[in-house]
């Protein structure tokens, strides 16, 4: 059993860094885009540092024990109707899907730019859908297999955490009010990934690289799924971004939903 592993083997301790600030929650233009998503005080950043050597093929333990340590449990919010609430009941298991995390650029993009989503000043180009009316190119790109636009970025690039980041801001909450540009969902994509991600310089290349692990994270409870939320959905997801360097990590969350004004 999971719980058995995170029991007898060394198990991760944890204790929540409160000064530790992320500056996409404290900028006031990034605050208000995030009204305008539909994401304002449902989206969430806590940083925790722990006590043993990570290593990627632990991920599963390390999830697991993230969720049963005390310090987390205490501190770590989910939204219920509209409000956060403690977790109230032990978490018996956990899903950790390992997220690529490897770019240090925006280059990933560049597609985008020059397939016929965007007009050259950079606006997003309008599209006829049954179902949602007020709908574009970029948002077919993003969700439908079938747009002719949907390869022209590739399905590794697609797998990493910057373009699943991008793809969150995009689609945004509940009452989302969607860019008629690129560059706030760009702009705002860079300014969280340069907060959330670590990266080193090899002091012989100068190459920078991504030192991060991100798992894709969703805990459950002898009901059933209790973190990030109960129902399945698209937009309601947590992540653990690792610095195993720093032997400090990150739960990054977001509760789809009408927006919230309290954190």
């Amino acid at each position: 059993m999971e719980g058995e592993k995170c029991a007898f083997d060394p198990i991760f301790s944890f204790n929540r860094l409160p000064t530790k600030k992320f500056s996409f929650l404290q900028d006031k233009h990034t605050l208000a885009l995030f009204m305008k998503w539909s994401m304002l005080g449902r989206i969430s950043a806590q940083a925790y540092s722990f006590d043993q050597s990570f290593y990627p093929y632990n991920s599963q333990k390390f999830a697991l024990c993230f969720f049963r340590d005390p310090d987390v449990v205490s501190s770590l919010r989910r939204m219920e109707a509209g409000v956060w609430v403690p977790l109230d009941k032990p978490v018996v298991s956990v899903s950790v899907e390992p997220v690529p995390c490897t770019k240090v650029s925006m280059e990933l993009f560049d597609p985008i730019f020059s397939c016929g989503i965007l007009r050259p000043s950079g606006h997003v180009v309008k599209c006829f859908h049954d179902v949602h009316p007020d709908y574009d190119e970029l948002r077919q790109m993003l969700q439908e297999e079938d747009s002719e636009n949907y390869c022209v970025v590739g399905r590794e690039e697609r797998g990493e955490f910057l373009f699943s980041l991008f793809k969150h801001l995009c689609l945004g909450g509940e009452l989302c009010q969607y860019e008629d540009t690129i560059d706030p969902y760009i702009c705002t994509t860079k300014k969280m990934y340069k907060d959330l991600i670590s990266v080193q310089k090899d002091p012989e290349t100068k190459k920078i690289s991504v030192v991060s692990t991100v798992l894709k994270v969703c805990a459950h409870d002898e009901s059933g799924r209790c973190f990030p939320g109960t129902r399945e959905e698209e937009q309601t997801f947590a992540y653990l971004i690792v610095d195993p360097y720093k032997r400090q990590v990150t739960m990054f969350y977001h509760s789809y939903g009408v927006g919230s004004f309290t954190l």
